[in-house]
């Protein structure tokens, strides 16, 4: 009988083990590499990673490998995706909520009390009131016990495109159609002084200080189309700044958790704002990874797929020019070429036989001037968008030997309006000292010092991070305080993107479209996770539940949709409105959501 050797028996333990690299989820290590059984799973790994942090009380962690959780012993995931076992397995831990939230899953209550669309609603910080802005000009507050209107708030001469809650809930804030802003006691439904004016334009979007900067609450941002951004000061009654320097539209603004503002606007920019003096202080550049910007002669010369280039405007073949009303630039009918205009989806067909010989490509800018460069190609092909906007090109050239080369341009950066910006912080930012344990505080001081604590253990070590989606499909992740360049670009949409938002976690990010669907993405390296489809019309905005385990999404179609992040999967379905959903909103409690839209009314919905 063969007895085993010291050597023999390491040898067959690591055998049967893996090697394993368990970090955050910023990749940071958590100790050195270990041999782990293969039989182990999700609660012996909740124990070593406890023991590795030395938490005195243990917290539960969720673990994913390539952002697919962990859900079975090692051995399983390893047999289904074959992975090699040769180095060692990175194993992301992840923090999760001590609580759970129930998924909604029936509507509580249908209010009627509007008598236009519904066009935002918002839960207060602590989860327990409810307000909602409306095309009657008017901001309702709602009673969450009785689920009855509780006050009819007048003022607003124009519909009320936004509303914002303070971190501490003492004040809610209404912009509208008309340009002026109203500040309102939620305890009495009764504005605090008169309308706030100064912006030209509709208001696009309202962000608070964060308490843990400033306590009580005081200040707050608003953005507006008229391309301003203004600091306002509620116990002053008045602006403090205006922020000027976009040459188009605002259409979003945020208040960092670090400090500064951010604004995104029509003019494609993105930029990051001081808040002492007001100065401009960075504008975050689109052009990745910090390699210099190519020219369009190299975008034709370029033997491989093309992406993230500098063209504005269109190339299209050297012909004596026919512009459109909308100004983009046709061939003229007798050009021996083919351009295809996709409109709407209907392809219209300009046809003619292909043309050897010389072609110029145009590269046309926003001011008209017009830069030609010769190319040969067979013919040109263009794709303009369903909206009329993030003009994209496919050019396709043949050769006898080679066959079809494909080259895709796309702007570097947003080459449309930046449509909306997530923090990964703004769950901590929008809740403030509120948490699941719904305690109450006695002063301004012991509010602003939980909140500090509160976002402080949300952000850890790692920069806080930002993520901007567009007309143009795209989305970029940064952050801001590290570079002015994007980290990565986020793409797969295939129409406009209406809203991101971070997880409360900040783990993941979110993202709805026009095109019909909710996209999952990693929220530390951008890297598309997965595509939740199931709406049958546009996705206009979507909401976290508080322990990020379930995503909720309104749309054109009438319909809510609550998502499972763990499957991947449709939770519930949530009819009910009878017209568009415009706007939703998960309490910060996690105990209720509220939707409004087309139809006039506010629904209740719970678990």
């Amino acid at each position: 009988m063969e007895i085993e050797t010291e050597t023999m028996v390491e040898k067959r333990e690591i055998i049967n083990n893996v090697m394993c690299l368990l970090t955050d989820p910023d990749g940071t290590p958590l100790g050195s590499s270990m041999y782990l059984p293969q039989n182990a799973g999700p609660q012996h790994l909740n124990q070593i990673v406890n023991k590795l942090l030395n938490n005195e009380e243990k917290l539960p962690y969720a673990f994913y490998i390539s952002d697919e959780e962990l859900i079975a012993p090692l051995e399983t995931y390893l047999q289904k995706n074959k992975v090699s076992v040769e180095k060692a397995l990175p194993i992301v831990c992840q923090p999760q909520a001590i609580f759970r939230i129930r998924p909604v899953n029936r509507c509580s209550a249908t209010i009627s009390g509007h008598a236009e669309a519904v066009l935002s609603v918002a839960f207060s910080p602590d989860g327990q009131q409810l307000a909602s802005g409306s095309g009657d000009t008017s901001v309702r507050f709602w009673d969450l016990t009785t689920q009855t209107p509780l006050y009819t708030c007048k003022g607003h001469k124009n519909w009320v495109l936004c509303i914002a809650w303070s971190p501490d809930g003492k004040y809610l804030v209404s912009g509208s159609k008309a340009g002026e802003l109203i500040c309102w006691d939620p305890q009495t439904g009764k504005p605090l002084g008169n309308p706030l004016t100064g912006h030209k334009k509709w208001i696009t979007g309202i962000s608070w200080e964060p308490i843990h900067l400033n306590a009580p609450c005081r200040r707050f941002v608003s953005a507006s189309k008229d391309g301003d951004a203004r600091i306002w000061d509620v116990s002053l009654k008045k602006c403090v700044m205006c922020l000027s320097g976009h040459t188009l539209a605002i259409t979003c603004v945020k208040w960092g958790g670090d400090g500064v503002i951010y604004t995104g606007s029509q003019d494609c920019t993105i930029k990051v704002w001081e808040t002492t003096q007001g100065k401009l202080i960075r504008e975050l550049k689109p052009n990745v990874r910090g390699q210099p910007e190519p020219s369009v002669r190299e975008l034709l010369e370029s033997n491989g797929r093309l992406l993230d280039s500098n063209v504005r405007g269109q190339l299209e073949p050297n012909v004596s020019k026919l512009t459109e009303p909308n100004g983009l630039v046709l061939p003229d009918p007798n050009e021996r070429g083919l351009l295809d205009i996709l409109r709407k989806g209907v392809l219209d067909h300009v046809e003619g036989s292909v043309r050897e010989g010389r072609m110029e490509a145009l590269e046309g800018r926003a001011d008209g001037r017009i830069n030609a460069l010769e190319r040969t190609m067979d013919f040109v092909r263009r794709w303009v968008s369903e909206e009329k906007r993030g003009l994209q090109f496919l050019i396709h050239r043949q050769k006898e030997e080679s066959g079809v080369k494909h080259w895709r341009t796309s702007k570097i950066g947003h080459g449309h309006w930046v449509n909306s910006l997530a923090l990964s912080t703004e769950y901590v930012l929008r809740t403030g000292a509120f948490d699941h344990t719904g305690k109450q505080y006695s002063s301004p001081e012991e509010m602003k010092k939980v909140a500090l604590e509160r976002y402080q253990a949300m952000r850890g070590n790692a920069p806080e991070r930002l993520v901007s989606g567009s007309d143009d499909f795209t989305m970029f992740l940064w952050e801001p305080f590290v570079s002015k360049h994007p980290k990565t670009r986020m793409t797969g949409h295939q129409q406009l993107v209406n809203h991101v938002y971070f997880s409360p976690d900040g783990q993941w990010v979110a993202s709805a479209s026009f095109d019909k669907s909710v996209k999952l993405w990693n929220g530390t390296t951008g890297k598309f996770v997965a595509a939740f489809r199931g709406h049958v019309g546009p996705v206009y905005q979507i909401s976290w539940s508080a322990d990020s385990r379930l995503l909720l999404s309104g749309s054109r179609d009438s319909t809510l949709k609550v998502w499972d992040i763990r499957t991947r999967k449709l939770k519930q379905d949530l009819p009910g409105h009878s017209d568009e959903v415009f706007s939703v909103d998960w309490s910060p409690d996690g105990e209720k959501v509220a939707s409004g839209g087309k139809d006039k009314v506010l629904k209740l919905w719970m678990g």
